[in-house]
């Protein structure tokens, strides 16, 4: 079977007593200390009688990570070894690491973390002001990736609840795939996954070499046999406005037109808006706005 860790280089180890030993010597630690956190149960493995590790062991931490176990040892051995961003995505998705542990990771390996957590360009304070004001129609800042990088209080409940989503999770693509809630939302689902996958590929022409795109490509194909079959299609959809139905669970049906206002065409930054098409949804809008705004600030 091929794993990530085939991706990977290994050159001989050093001893210089360099800044990048003592790295690898501290990321080592860290990952032993993030491993040994999590009881086996938590990640639906048994506990066993001769389990002597206080949390999960190093060939668990590697088949869940779809790494290799001799290459995951190394690594916790600080072994020289080059870790791809997309090994690290997938490790920190193992060991449940929030943003700061995740951005520790990162920090630690050298390398950058292409999730829209850790950079959202396009979103300047000017942006989020109009994204405020806009309310009480739903709208956000996206990338060509479908990454959500910032949103308005009506968005954060037009489908569940976005602020409960973890950041480098708050992508449209891979939410209309794997969420139920964000899934229950969309009337005509079947039909919005073709689309989106088409819509997907058409954006990756100009970033198939680009880290962030192969590692969410990887994520639906493994996580969505939806999007795996839509993928195979090799269909490709540009941008379009159009009439939008979402059954929201505070409000009920929403019939919505959507819109993409650019304001980043070098990275594909755009405000996404939704404006009502009927007075009855109109009045849904206001009512979801309220809720919104008294349930959540963030």
């Amino acid at each position: 079977m091929t794993t990530m860790a085939q991706e990977t280089a290994v050159t001989p180890p050093t001893h210089s007593g360099s800044g990048s030993e003592i790295r690898r010597h501290e990321l080592a630690a860290f990952l032993r200390s993030r491993r040994e956190r999590i009881p086996p149960e938590q990640v639906g493995l048994p506990r066993g009688a001769r389990r002597r590790t206080p949390g999960l062991r190093r060939e668990e931490v590697a088949h869940l990570s779809a790494v290799g176990v001799t290459w995951y040892t190394w690594l916790e051995q600080a072994r020289d070894i080059h870790v791809s961003v997309q090994v690290l995505d997938a490790l920190a998705r193992t060991l449940m690491l929030d943003g700061g542990e995740r951005a520790h990771l990162f920090q630690l390996a050298g390398a950058t973390d292409p999730t829209p957590a850790a950079n959202c360009e396009g979103v300047t304070e000017a942006v989020r002001m109009t994204l405020d004001q806009l309310g009480p129609l739903p709208a956000c800042v996206q990338n060509s990736r479908y990454d959500i990088l910032a949103y308005n209080r009506t968005y954060a409940r037009l489908f569940c609840d976005l602020d409960a989503i973890p950041p480098e999770d708050r992508n449209c693509m891979l939410l209309v795939h794997t969420h139920p809630d964000w899934r229950s939302a969309i009337v005509h689902l079947e039909e919005t996954m073709r689309l989106m996958a088409a819509k997907l590929r058409a954006s990756m022409a100009g970033h198939l070499s680009e880290p962030a795109w192969k590692m969410l490509v990887k994520r639906l194909q493994t996580e969505s046999p939806e999007f795996r079959e839509n993928w195979e299609r090799y269909e490709v959809v540009v941008n379009r406005t159009k009439i939008k139905q979402f059954r929201n669970p505070y409000v009920g049906l929403l019939t919505l037109h959507h819109t993409d206002l650019w304001l980043s065409p070098d990275h594909g930054a755009r405000l996404v808006t939704y404006t009502p098409v009927d007075e009855e949804t109109r009045g849904r809008l206001e009512k979801l706005h309220l809720l919104a705004t008294e349930t959540g600030t963030g």
